[in-house]
Parts: structure tokens; sequence; C-alpha cells
């Protein structure tokens, strides 16, 4: 099996579906995602469950997800957390992270901040609605989208309610 991105280290910051998806395929193609989650719960998505569907105490739409990743506990507002997490930074080639602008900003993990800590890395950020306008600050999740563009209307049978594409 050829595994392109073998041998590189990836560190997600994401949660629920948009980072954990591009972690997913890059996972898929060999990379070592390592996923950081906050402690007491981990990603939220982890109780999003899809048709009440569990695997343990886990969503089983957030292992379809995560698969073929590793995770790293840890509060990123908690310092000695953060000084692991930093170390991490050091050994990545990747970050990715799916935060509303700012987040990252606030906990001293910014683009401008981690290249003084890895000048090689790649950053990438996922936002709903990017990092300027009315929107900005808003989350981009997907029920939202799909009320707000009309999606859900669209779907369902002619005598329901508006349903979300999640459901059908």
């Amino acid at each position: 099996m050829y595994l392109p991105l073998k041998g590189l280290i990836v560190l997600e910051f994401s949660q629920y579906l948009s980072g954990p998806s591009a972690g997913l395929r890059l996972a898929d193609l060999g990379a070592r995602v390592i996923k950081i989650e906050r402690p007491a719960g981990g990603d939220p998505c982890r109780k999003l469950s899809i048709k009440n569907l569990w695997i343990g105490d886990d969503a089983l739409n957030f292992h379809a997800i995560n698969r073929n990743k590793e995770s790293f506990t840890a509060d990123l507002k908690d310092v000695e957390d953060l000084e692991l997490v930093k170390k991490l930074i050091g050994k990545a080639d990747v970050l990715t992270h799916n935060f509303r602008p700012g987040v990252m900003e606030k906990i001293g993990l910014a683009y401008t901040d981690v290249l003084k800590i890895n000048k090689r890395i790649v950053y990438a950020e996922i936002t709903g609605y990017g990092r300027k306008g009315p929107w900005k600050n808003k989350p981009g999740q997907d029920l939202l989208l799909q009320s707000l563009s009309g999606l859900a209307y669209t779907t369902g049978m002619r005598e329901m309610a508006p349903c979300l594409l999640a459901y059908l």
C-alpha cells in the first residue's frame, strides 16, 4: 500500500467534523495524526451520536472520522500541559485546527507563535465563515449551515418539517 504521507506528524487541534475529517484524510495517507483533546470528555463529537449508534461511551461517528489517529489529552489553559504541547509542536510537520478565529491566539498558539517553535511547520485552519466579516466569530457547524442556507428546508418528505441531512 502506497502511503505518501508516511513519516509526517500532524497535530490536530480540531473538534466535531470539519477538522477531524481533514485529519482523517491525512491519516489515511499515512501521516501520524495526534489529536489534541481537552481533559474530561475530549472532543465534544464523542457525544454527538447519529441514530443513537455508540461504541462504548463514544458516538460511532466519532470513531468513523477519527480512525487511525492517536489522542493526547491536554488542558491548553494549563501552563504545564501547554509546554508539553509546545514540545510536540517542535517535532510536528503540520498543525491543524478548526477553532473560531482568535482562540489559538488567546492560548498562545497563533501562526506566528507556532513559527517561533517550529519554522518548518505547515499551519492550517478551518473556519466556518473566514477571519473577516460580520459572521467571523460564529461557529461554523453543519446543522447551523444547513438551516441558514435553506438546505434543511429542501430535504425530507412533503408531510414532514425540514429535515437535516445527517438524520435522513
